[in-house]
C-alpha cells in the first residue's frame, strides 16, 4: 500500500498505472513512426504534435479512471477489462469530438489517432494478462500475521477478505489464548512468534493487544523488525487497509495519540475561499437546470419545489438546509423525518430523476456561498436523527468539527445509511476524512463524487 493524497493505494494498481502510461505513449509514438516513418523530436514537435498526443493520452487515463479499470475489485477480469477498456476509448472519441470542435487547432492527425488506439487496445490487453500471469505465477502476495486476543484480528481478517487486490494475506493471529479468533487459525502463543513467522513466511506482524505492558514480547519484535518484517500497530493497519478509523470503543483513546485531527485555520481558510469562488460559478452555470427542475417538481406532485429543513452544521450549530423537494408533501411527521431509503415510496416520479441525477443537491450551493456548509465535508442530517446517534454512538460530536459538505468521504464510500451499524460505518469514513483533511484528499473525493454522478454509484 502507498499513501497518495492522504489516501491509500495498492502498490500493484500504482505500477500497473504507471507501465500502462508507459505503454500508451509507447503506442502512440509508434503510430507517428507508423504514419510519418519517423520518430524524430523534431517531426513530432512539428505542429504541436508532441502536446496533441499528450492531450490524447491524459483524457484517455481520465476515461480509464472512471470506467473503473483501476478498481482492484476489477483487475483481474478478463472480459470486464475489455468491455471497460473499449468503454474508455469510445469516451475518449467523444470527449475528443467536443475538444476538436471547440478547439480544431488541438486535433491530431486522424490516422495517429486510429492506428494509435489500435495499439493501445493490444498493448494494454497483452500487459494485463502477462502482469497478472507474473503476479500469480511469484506468488506476490505479502502475509500477515495478527498478534491480538482475537476481536480486531477477526475484524482485520473481514475487511481483507472484502479486498483480495491488495496482495495481503492474513494467515492467523498469535495470542495467548484461541478464543475469539472466529474463523482465523490460531497460530500459536507469543513464546512461538519466532517460529511462526518464519514457517508462514510472514512479511508482517500487526500488533493489536489492548493492554500491552508485560504482554508485548519486544525483544523478539525488534530481532524481526531487524531481519526485515513490518511491525505495525493494528488500528494503523486497518485504517491503511479500509481508509476509515476502527472505532472499537475500548481503543478510541488511540485516537487522541495518533497523527491527524489537526483542522487548522489555514485548511479552513483555503476551503472557504474555494467553497466562494465555485459556488459562485456553479450557481450562475447550473441557474437554468434549477429553473426547469422546479418547473417539473410543482407540475408532477403538489407541494413547494424548494425544501427548508433544518440541519447541524460545524459545532453543532442549527443551520437551514435547502434542496429540492424530491418527495411527496408532508412525507415526514413534523420534527420526525425518517432518513430515506434506496426503493422508498415516499419519492415522486421527478424526485427519483432529481436524486439520480443529484439535481437536488443544487439549492446546496447556496449555503456553501454564504457559510453553512463546505463542497467536501460530513453529510448534515437533521437535528433529531443526530441527537439520537450522537446519544448511541461514541464520539459522533466529533463529526461537527468542520462544517458539513454537499459530499464526502462518506458519501463516495457508503450506500444509503439505515441501520445504527450502517451510521458507525459511516462516522468511521467521516473521521478518517476530518483526521486526514487536506487539499489532496478533496480532489480524489471530488473526482470520485464526479464518478458517482456520471454513473449514478454511491450514497446519498
Amino acid at each position: 500500500m502507498v499513501r497518495v493524497f492522504n489516501t491509500h493505494f495498492p502498490l500493484r494498481v500504482l505500477v500497473l498505472g504507471a507501465t500502462e502510461a508507459l505503454l500508451v505513449c509507447f503506442a502512440f509514438v509508434a503510430a507517428c513512426a507508423l504514419h510519418l516513418r519517423t520518430i524524430g523530436a523534431l517531426v513530432l514537435a512539428r505542429e504541436g504534435r508532441w502536446g496533441k498526443m499528450a492531450l490524447v493520452v491524459a483524457i484517455l487515463f481520465i476515461c480509464m479512471y472512471y470506467v473503473d479499470l483501476y478498481e482492484p475489485q476489477l483487475l483481474r477480469s478478463r472480459t470486464g477489462a475489455l468491455i471497460r477498456l473499449l468503454q474508455a476509448v469510445g469516451a475518449l472519441n467523444i470527449v475528443l469530438a467536443v475538444v476538436y470542435h471547440a478547439y480544431p487547432a488541438a486535433e491530431l492527425d486522424r490516422d495517429i489517432l486510429i492506428i494509435g488506439l489500435i495499439l493501445v487496445l493490444m498493448f494494454l490487453l497483452t500487459w494485463r494478462q502477462l502482469f497478472f500471469w507474473m503476479i500469480g505465477s511469484l506468488n506476490i502476495v505479502q502475509r500477515v500475521v495478527v498478534f491480538d486476543e482475537g476481536p480486531l484480528a477477526a475484524a482485520l481478517s473481514k475487511e481483507l477478505g472484502r479486498r483480495p487486490g491488495l496482495g495481503l494475506k492474513l494467515v492467523g493471529y498469535v495470542c495467548k489464548s484461541a478464543e475469539g479468533g472466529g474463523e482465523l487459525p490460531y497460530l500459536g502463543t507469543p513464546e512461538s512468534l519466532q517460529e511462526v513467522v518464519q514457517q508462514q513466511s510472514v512479511g508482517r506482524i500487526v500488533v493489536g493487544l489492548r493492554d500491552r505492558r508485560g504482554n508485548l514480547p519486544s525483544e523478539e519484535l525488534l530481532y524481526l523488525k531487524s531481519r526485515g518484517i513490518i511491525v505495525q500497530d493494528a488500528v494503523d493497519f486497518y485504517e491503511l487497509i479500509t481508509d476509515k478509523i476502527y472505532l472499537d470503543s475500548p481503543r478510541v483513546s488511540s485516537l487522541l495519540f495518533s497523527s491527524g485531527f489537526r483542522v487548522s485555520r489555514a485548511k479552513m481558510f483555503y476551503k472557504r475561499i474555494v467553497s466562494i469562488f465555485f459556488s459562485l460559478i456553479l450557481l450562475v452555470l447550473t441557474a437554468p437546470i434549477m429553473l426547469v427542475a422546479a418547473i417539473l417538481i410543482r407540475l408532477d406532485s403538489p407541494g413547494p419545489a424548494l425544501l427548508r429543513q433544518p440541519r447541524v452544521g460545524k459545532d453543532g450549530k442549527i443551520f437551514t438546509m435547502y434542496k429540492f423537494r424530491t418527495m411527496r408533501k408532508d412525507a415526514d411527521r413534523p420534527g420526525y423525518q425518517v432518513p430515506a431509503t434506496q426503493k422508498d415510496a415516499r419519492i415522486t416520479r421527478i424526485g427519483y430523476w432529481l436524486r439520480r441525477s443529484r439535481i437536488d443537491e443544487f439549492p446546496q450551493l447556496y449555503n456553501i456561498l454564504i457559510g453553512d456548509m463546505s463542497f467536501i465535508g460530513p453529510r448534515p442530517f437533521v437535528p433529531t436523527q443526530e441527537e439520537r446517534l450522537a446519544e448511541e454512538i461514541p464520539l459522533y460530536r466529533r463529526r461537527w468539527l468542520v462544517k458539513p459538505g454537499a459530499t464526502g468521504w462518506a458519501q463516495i464510500k457508503r450506500g444509503y445509511c439505515v441501520s445504527l451499524e450502517d451510521n458507525v460505518e459511516k462516522l468511521a469514513y467521516d473521521l478518517y476524512y476530518i483526521k486526514n483533511l487536506s487539499i489532496g484528499l478533496d480532489l480524489v473525493i471530488l473526482a470520485e463524487s464526479i464518478k458517482t454522478v456520471l454513473f449514478g454509484r454511491g450514497s446519498q
